[in-house]
């Protein structure tokens, strides 16, 4: 049922052309809350045009916020790309996570990327490779621009193999707002960079971690863009 009705809901979208023309590609998460914003705001202008007009406002947001532009990937090889929208909060050498059981206390360069309401919220691939695990940590739901939420917050970390003996970590984190991580990720699924993998309702974070031999080409307040920003060149076993 619930297939059919995301399948009813696609088919809407596509079919109106206006909207298509005025607003970008929205991701197929956003379309059960599009449609609630929708009758909620119908609901609304029953009771007073001015609350109805505030609906029609909420809605245009939901949709902006669940907007899904293409990005130009680019063509280097061997580069580590931004797996979100946002701004650079920190870009530092740190002990990694206790969570990352296989890692643990080894030095890893981290980059962490603030998601406000208004970025697209679709996370991208940052790197080619293979899942190697996924983990869910339960958690509270602070500010995600907090260094404390990427020990505190609910996340989900994802493994990332690149090649023997080398890996990087992305770690979703809910924020103060959002309540809901939305990974489409599998063990042992192989994955190319810039793909979608998933994405956080309603403003988040998102860590990388790769090793500290790596150069990072990011600053703290840069504004990145998933799916173009280079944050360091990954140099593999196999590189000449």
């Amino acid at each position: 049922m619930k297939n059919e009705l995301l399948l009813i809901i696609k088919k809407f979208f596509n079919e109106i052309d206006g909207l298509k023309n005025f607003f970008p590609p929205i991701n197929s998460a956003g379309y059960p809350f599009i449609i609630i914003f929708i009758i909620f705001s119908f609901l609304l202008s029953i009771f007073s045009d001015f609350l109805g007009w505030i609906g029609v406002i909420l809605t245009i947001w939901c949709v902006y916020f669940f907007r899904d532009p293409d990005r130009v990937i680019p063509k280097q090889k061997n580069i580590l790309i931004s797996p979100a929208d946002g701004k650079i909060l920190t870009v530092d050498i740190c002990k990694s996570p206790k969570n990352f059981s296989d890692s643990e206390n080894d030095e890893m360069c981290k980059v962490s990327i603030f998601m406000n309401v208004f970025n697209v919220h679709v996370n991208r691939i940052p790197i080619s490779g293979k899942i190697i695990w996924l983990k869910y940590i339960p958690g509270i739901f602070l500010n995600a621009s907090l260094d404390k939420a990427s020990e505190d917050n609910e996340r989900m970390i994802i493994k990332i193999e690149v090649s023997k003996g080398k890996y990087v970590y992305v770690v979703q984190i809910a924020g103060l707002i959002a309540r809901r991580i939305k990974c489409d990720l599998a063990e042992n699924q192989s994955v190319e960079i810039g793909d979608r993998f998933g994405l956080i309702r309603f403003g988040s974070r998102v860590d990388v971690y790769f090793p500290k031999s790596l150069k990072p080409i990011v600053v703290p307040g840069q504004i990145a863009i998933a799916g173009e920003t280079i944050l360091t060149e990954f140099k593999l076993n196999n590189s000449k």
